[in-house]
């Protein structure tokens, strides 16, 4: 982060904590019915694969003659009256589903309807292969993530998530922002989706770039963890996005010019590291037409003894450098770590934690500095 970027950062650190920003939607407004326009759900892509032979109703349950559908993605909408001109499209991380933006553990409402309320078109995507995409026509493979091992959800995810530690007993232990209790524990437990298929993040970008070309006026994409590949990829694909709002990217790799390769910073467990992937500079240059932010939250720190901690510093070195480069060539790219504008105790999932709309009362502000909210 530049000095420049830093001060603002910092300045609109103090803003928020004052609680002054008066677009944001206030505790007491949340609790107001919640109006909306219009409403729907419907698929963008998808494919089918045909298998040989002649379909016979005497033998209705082979695969002769039919198809395999899939590799689509799901989207529930929300329009509120007298909507802004950018719709907000929401892209999930991994292992997970549109589920991130709906709620929070504890119950109170998620980015989805707090955007809505704020005066923008909400659009969640399941992406292909996920949630209520989750056909597939492609089989689960070997190394397809998470499916061969359903205990990795348990501790596995909590820790890699910096949602908090365990005692010396295995209790967990949440951290400042994640509400406390078993129930919660819970709900945040079972938050976790098995793809149906192989992951192919340039087929979630090619479905993603056909939901944005959708908007009249393009989209403005918002991200999350491993989403945020499929972001960056998305914006290479359609000149309609309109700027980017990434929640701590990271988990599958950062987009950099083939020429400019970044440095790997290698977590104590090395599969863990953050990773990078070359396009043509055309391509690259496409990030920089484009207004892009990064939020990072707390817990973050290289050789820690917590994996979790540990791995997402390799995510914020690459991040570093990544806004870096497209800085670099003339782009305008913003990276937010939460405790140095004094927000702190937030995980992975900052979105759905105790001070969630502090959360988005950032991106509300970012929107209007970008002119993204008329």
């Amino acid at each position: 982060m530049s000095t420049k970027q830093a001060a603002k950062a910092v300045i609109l650190g103090m803003i928020f904590s004052l609680g002054i920003y008066a677009a944001a939607p206030s505790e007491a407004a949340a609790k107001k019915p919640l109006v909306i326009a219009e409403q729907g759900s419907f698929t963008v892509g998808g494919t089918y694969k045909q298998h040989p032979g002649t379909f016979a109703q005497e033998n209705f349950t082979s695969p002769e003659g039919q198809r395999a559908y899939g590799d689509f993605a799901y989207v529930e909408y929300q329009k509120p009256v007298k909507a802004k001109r950018l719709p907000l499209i929401f892209q999930h991380g991994g292992a997970q589903s549109k589920r991130t933006w709906e709620s929070t553990p504890d119950g109170r409402e998620g980015f989805g309807t707090l955007f809505v309320r704020s005066g923008y078109s909400v659009y969640l995507v399941d992406q292909p292969r996920s949630g209520e995409a989750n056909l597939s026509t492609e089989a689960v493979t070997p190394d397809t993530p998470w499916a061969g091992n359903p205990m990795y959800g348990d501790k596995t995810l909590y820790l890699l998530s910096r949602v908090g530690h365990y005692d010396a007993e295995g209790n967990p232990v949440p951290n400042e922002q994640f509400p406390a209790g078993d129930k919660y524990y819970q709900a945040f437990q079972q938050c976790w989706t098995i793809g149906s298929g192989p992951l192919d993040n340039d087929l979630n970008a090619d479905v993603l770039a056909q939901l944005v070309n959708r908007q009249k006026d393009g989209a403005v994409l918002v991200t999350h963890s491993m989403g945020g590949t499929i972001g960056w990829r998305t914006a290479i694909r359609t000149d309609k996005v309109r700027g980017i709002i990434a929640y701590e990217p990271g988990g599958t790799p950062f987009v950099f010019p083939e020429t400019e390769m970044p440095k790997v910073t290698e977590a104590r467990f090395k599969a863990l590291s953050a990773s990078a992937v070359g396009v043509p500079m055309e391509d690259f240059l496409k990030l920089t037409k484009i207004p892009v932010v990064l939020y990072y939250g707390d817990h973050i720190k290289l050789g820690s003894d917590n994996v979790g901690e540990d791995k997402w510093g390799t995510e914020f070195a690459m991040a570093q450098q990544f806004v870096a480069a497209i800085n670099r060539h003339g782009g305008d790219a913003t990276l937010v770590h939460l405790p140095d504008i004094g927000i702190r105790g937030n995980s992975h999932f900052l979105m759905q934690e105790k001070n969630n709309q502090q959360i988005q009362q950032l991106a509300l502000s970012w929107l209007h500095e970008k002119g993204l909210d008329k």
